[in-house]
């Protein structure tokens, strides 16, 4: 089977006092679901799963509507911020030289789960997805953490190697799953949908 792990659109920045932030997409971000779900038309999608947070759901909705398929949220794909009562886009962070984008670089990790606990959870969730759609083609919507957790997993890099890259929004991550347990990365950060688009793409890179 072919399984399409792509991450949301671009959220909106959204900071609370308290509870989870769980912000839905910005302008832009819709924008960029659009020339993802254009790119996608000429494939054919069995299944779309979800997480059940808001940009997530927002991203699959329309992909969801083209393909004719309904969208099934799975927890398992949630980010590992999840509860977090703030959620900035990381470019955000980055150019405000922000205290928490160095924490990120250093690798800090502030959750309600462990890192074992995220990447168990993550890494069980996708292969109940794999094993529930054999010969077929499914996507999942999920997150930039969710990507390199199961990538690093199928490549074999060392169980801290979470943040290995920087999947850009919208991107498409495909992997070749067998029955046999056999997984291979076809490929990393497709984003080909959002070139000359002039719209925001990741840490360095615009349409």
């Amino acid at each position: 089977m072919e399984l399409l792990l792509i991450r949301h659109a671009l959220p909106v920045r959204r900071e609370l006092e308290d509870g989870a932030a769980d912000p839905g997409l910005a302008p832009e971000g819709r924008e960029q679901v659009g020339h993802l779900t254009q790119y996608l038309a000429s494939e054919t999608l069995h299944a779309l799963y979800a997480s059940p947070l808001n940009r997530a759901r927002e991203t699959a909705a329309p992909l969801a509507a083209s393909q004719g398929v309904p969208i099934e949220q799975r927890e398992g794909i949630a980010e590992w911020d999840r509860n977090s009562p703030e959620y900035v886009p990381v470019e955000e962070l980055k150019a405000a030289n922000d205290p928490r984008w160095q924490a990120m670089l250093d690798g800090e990790w502030d959750s309600d789960e462990s890192a074992e606990e995220f990447r168990d959870r993550v890494i069980g969730s996708i292969e109940e997805i794999v094993a529930a759609h054999p010969g077929q083609t499914v996507a999942a919507v999920c997150h930039g953490g969710v990507i390199n957790c199961y990538l690093s997993h199928v490549i074999g890099l060392d169980r801290e190697a979470l943040g290995f890259f920087y999947p850009n929004y919208t991107s498409i991550h495909r992997v070749a799953a067998s029955s046999r347990g056999h997984r291979s990365v076809v490929t990393i950060n497709e984003t080909s949908h959002l070139r000359g688009t002039g719209l925001p793409m990741g840490l360095v890179q615009s349409g």
